[in-house]
């Protein structure tokens, strides 16, 4: 029996199981995608139907518009196989304090999909890379038979627009089963050793992710009999320093109809934010500062996010 995770937090703090405020706005622009990732929450692949349309856009544009401090941080799915990513990425242009892309970079190998790295640079993306090793066969099994040459071509081709040096390239690593992650500072370090002397690739920050146990990693556990141990392991790293920085606090994600949620795996769980009448809150009733002191919607996969160094969006919580 694993203890709650709510109770968990609030025996921390109370004050950290409420919405601080917002920093971040993470836009899920749907769940069509490339590849068929065994550790992927939301279950992307070609078949994905829910794809945000251009009405959804231009909410997120105005929103942006009124907070222009924010950043945007875009995902998928493959958020560039949306019909309307460049759209988005026009709209947007000048709205927000960065802009973050998160790609699997093979989906800019593809033919006809060339053109991506160079569409990237000129509109100042921060490309947030998926590479969850930096070994040939670790990666394939993960994400399949070819990704990894595919990456690495993609980021040979962002390195020589000036991508890890004049402009932020970050790379994610997903363990492959059912772990917590190790140090992201040595894993960041082994990174840069083998990227470099492999294949001469440089880029800026490794960011170490915690899966989550739900959606297709969730299966991927059921089917070894692991999840209930995965669960057990994640409670059993929980660490109290992590508790504060965890990324719901300040973050609000965006699905593809423009309803809100604290973050995308409550996204993928449906588990959206509700006004006081009971209704989903939606970018098209939201205004002004959001929800400060709200409670979170939290439940056990939040576990995730507290174990070992803690994990977020952007990597790990505490050195």
């Amino acid at each position: 029996m694993v203890a709650s995770f709510q109770e968990r937090l609030q025996a921390v703090n109370p004050e950290y199981e409420t919405f601080e405020r917002l920093q971040t706005l993470q836009v899920n622009l749907g769940n069509l995608c490339n590849l068929n990732c065994s550790h992927c929450h939301v279950e992307a692949s070609g078949r994905g139907t829910e794809i945000m349309n251009r009405t959804v856009m231009d909410q997120i544009a105005l929103f942006l518009q009124r907070h222009q401090n924010l950043a945007l941080d875009i995902t998928g799915g493959c958020p560039e196989m949306n019909p309307d990513f460049c759209y988005l990425i026009e709209i947007t242009d000048r709205l927000a304090q960065r802009r973050l892309l998160r790609s699997n970079l093979a989906i800019m190998a593809e033919p006809g999909r060339e053109w991506l790295p160079e569409y990237c640079r000129s509109h100042d993306l921060t490309v947030i890379g998926s590479l969850p090793c930096y070994l040939e066969d670790n990666v394939d099994r993960q994400r399949g038979e070819g990704v990894y040459q595919s990456s690495i071509k993609v980021l040979k081709r962002l390195n020589t627009l000036g991508y890890g040096t004049e402009l932020e390239l970050d790379l994610v690593y997903n363990p492959g089963e059912g772990f917590v992650p190790g140090r992201q500072l040595g894993l960041e370090a082994a990174y840069k050793q083998e990227l470099s002397s492999r294949h001469g690739i440089v880029f800026n920050h490794l960011f170490t992710i915690t899966n989550a146990p739900i959606g297709r990693f969730r299966a991927h556990l059921e089917a070894g009999s692991s999840y209930t141990a995965y669960l057990r392991l994640l409670s059993e790293r929980f660490n109290p320093d992590a508790a504060e920085k965890i990324m719901c606090r300040t973050l609000i994600s965006v699905d593809w109809e423009g309803r809100l949620f604290n973050c995308d795996f409550n996204q993928a769980l449906k588990m959206p934010l509700t006004a006081v009448d009971g209704s989903v809150m939606t970018l098209s009733n939201l205004e002004g500062d959001l929800l400060p002191g709200e409670k979170i919607l939290l439940s056990q996969h939040c576990y995730c996010c507290t174990a070992g160094e803690g994990s977020s969006c952007t990597g790990a919580l505490v050195a």
